[in-house]
């Protein structure tokens, strides 16, 4: 893993270089003024600002030197780069690592270099001097060396100052914004405290939606209009900075109350609206979050303000103050999102639990709903309710489901071999069904693990199916044409239609456990759960109740005519040794209940 960090951040590294275009250009005044400088304060016949990259040392400046690169390997400069810190060898040809190098070769017999560090903290060289006599190098050197290193990339980001005006906008960018919030701290009492503000013109979907109808223009005239608008706000004292796409930011006047300061804002947010030309397309949103000059980290300060402005959408005027709670709540969940990726290679992490299904009739085991659990190692045990809904918006539900139907089809076919015949349910996601080839990899599964298409049952929501209702019925044919059984989940909670009740290849309703919990308290409530199952069983499916918790219930379900059954009365959720154990006594488990 560490390996794979370095070589990511190597991987950066050279991206941050190359984006700066320093490489091969002409030689700069500008930059050699700083090498003369470097080597006339030190007393030593060479100075150069020397790039790091793939495999030489390239010297944009240089001073005493007449090459214009070297390798890679074995230069020191590639040392004060991989370390991002100072180096200094007193004397070269009593260093073991460098006494046989090109550099010690050449005569050289002191080197001191501090790395040139981008505002990501990206070493992308360092500037270097370089003696023929060893010498010692005083801590007062050593800040000098750091601070000439500091001017080197200053003049860097002053030659490529063209890059912080928005051309859209003519507003300063993101990273003039942030060296504003840096440089607060020169102006302003450290740790006071002052607002920044971030006007979201239009939301993700807001913007593909318009842009496939009016074409990119929409979101350069949005831009245009806001820019001019808060402009005309903020007046020529006051900075707005562009910081994305349909992102604009500017600080809140020093002292201001924050309460009147909202109501102020909600004004402006009105005046934006109301110059918008795609006012009736788009909604703007205004999120504010509160820093501390000197102390926040200024990439959080506009992550925070995102955040707001992100959250004011939910709200009905638009406008919303940086909550850390919700910050918490989405951090956890994109925390939840990154360690189950690295979960899914991790065994030990993840594990099925079987919930047995019962022919009410009999009593009988039939079958048994696989459910997915997740044990983190830092995390601890993370609630399916949690962590499976997230999993499903993301990419990662193609790779969750095919883990559960591996290991479900794994441990179906070991229970073939001792006998318990059983039928296999396994929970399937809206985006599951929109993968082309889901059905194909179903069966290659079930031909993999030699299981019968019948043994298994795929159960998906009613949502999930009319999210995308032609996409959903190919495949579900597909599945059903394979044998494979197939049910409805969560039935009478959804907004599928009867029209397409009665076209869909199931085999099986599973009524939801919001009906079921309640069947027993009145007329109206049994009456429903009697209806779905009457209307369920006209159209040729099998019904399944879920949620059964007492024996009454069960009784009453079995009158009605429902077919099979599961939930606590019968058995909760359990490992493969329990569940095994429970089957293997289950007929009297059961008749001692129903008894």
């Amino acid at each position: 893993m560490a390996v794979q960090n370095v070589e990511r951040r190597e991987v950066k590294r050279l991206a941050a270089l190359h984006d700066l275009r320093l490489l091969d250009t002409s030689p700069s005044e500008s930059f050699d003024r700083i090498t003369r400088m470097a080597s006339h304060l030190f007393g030593l016949g060479i100075a150069a600002v020397s790039l790091t990259d793939l495999d030489r040392q390239w010297f944009k400046s240089r001073v005493g030197l007449d090459v214009e690169s070297m390798p890679r390997e074995g230069a020191p400069c590639a040392e004060v780069t991989a370390n991002g810190s100072v180096l200094v060898i007193q004397d070269i040809a009593r260093h073991p690592g460098y006494c046989d190098t090109p550099l010690a070769s050449s005569g050289a017999r002191f080197y001191a270099g501090a790395p040139l560090l981008t505002r990501d903290g990206l070493a992308i060289g360092a500037l270097c001097v370089v003696g023929s006599t060893p010498r010692t190098f005083t801590n007062a050197e050593t800040v000098m060396l750091r601070d000439m290193a500091a001017m080197v990339m200053a003049q860097v980001e002053l030659q490529h100052a063209f890059g912080r005006i928005d051309p859209m906008s003519g507003l300063p960018n993101r990273t003039q914004c942030l060296d504003d919030l840096n440089d607060l701290v020169r102006t302003e009492a450290r740790s006071s405290q002052r607002l920044v503000v971030v006007v979201d013109l239009a939301s993700p979907n807001e913007v593909d939606h318009a842009t496939r109808v009016i074409g990119a223009n929409f979101l350069d005239d949005l831009v245009k209009e806001a820019a001019d608008v808060l402009r005309s706000i903020l007046g020529p004292t006051r900075s707005a900075y562009m910081l994305g796409a349909s992102q604009i930011a500017f600080l809140a006047p020093s002292g201001v109350v924050e309460a009147e300061y909202l109501h102020h804002l909600a004004k402006m947010l009105g005046a934006i609206r109301q110059n918008a030309s795609s006012r009736f397309v788009t909604t703007v949103s205004l999120g504010v979050a509160r820093f501390d000059i000197g102390l926040t980290d200024p990439l959080d300060v506009l992550r925070f303000a995102h955040c707001a402005a992100q959250d004011a959408r939910k709200t009905e005027g638009k406008v919303s103050l940086y909550s850390s709670e919700q910050d918490t709540l989405y951090r956890r969940r994109f925390d939840l999102i990154n360690a189950f990726g690295q979960a899914l290679d991790e065994p030990d992490q993840l594990t099925l639990v079987f919930q047995p299904r019962i022919a009410l009739a009999t009593g009988i085991c039939v079958g048994a709903e696989a459910l997915l659990r997740w044990t983190h190692s830092t995390l601890g045990a993370v609630s399916p309710a949690e962590f499976i809904p997230l999993i499903e918006r993301m990419t990662l539900a193609k790779s969750m489901t095919m883990w559960v139907l591996n290991a479900a089809l794994e441990q179906l076919a070991a229970w073939q071999v001792s006998d318990r015949d059983l039928v296999m349910a396994v929970n399937v996601s809206a985006g599951n069904l929109n993968e082309p080839d889901f059905a194909e990899r179903v069966i290659a599964l079930l031909q993999y693990h030699d299981v019968p298409a019948g043994r298994l049952e795929l159960e998906i929501t009613e949502s999930a199916i009319m999210e995308d209702a032609g996409r959903a019925l190919e495949q579900l044919r597909k599945l059903s044409e394979a044998g494979i059984r197939l049910a409805i989940d969560d039935f009478g909670t959804g907004h599928s239609s009867l029209s397409y009740l009665q076209i869909l290849p199931i085999d099986t309703v599973k009524i939801d456990r919001a009906f079921i919990a309640h069947c027993t308290e009145g007329g109206k409530q049994r009456s429903l759960v009697e209806t779905m199952t009457k209307l369920s069983h006209d159209l040729g499916f099998q019904v399944v109740a879920e949620g059964i918790e007492t024996q009454a219930i069960a009784d009453l379900l079995l009158e009605i005519g429902c077919d099979e059954g599961q939930g606590y009365l019968f058995g909760r959720p359990m490992a493969r040794d329990a569940f095994e154990r429970w089957f293997d006594g289950a007929d009297v488990v059961y008749n001692t209940l129903a008894a």
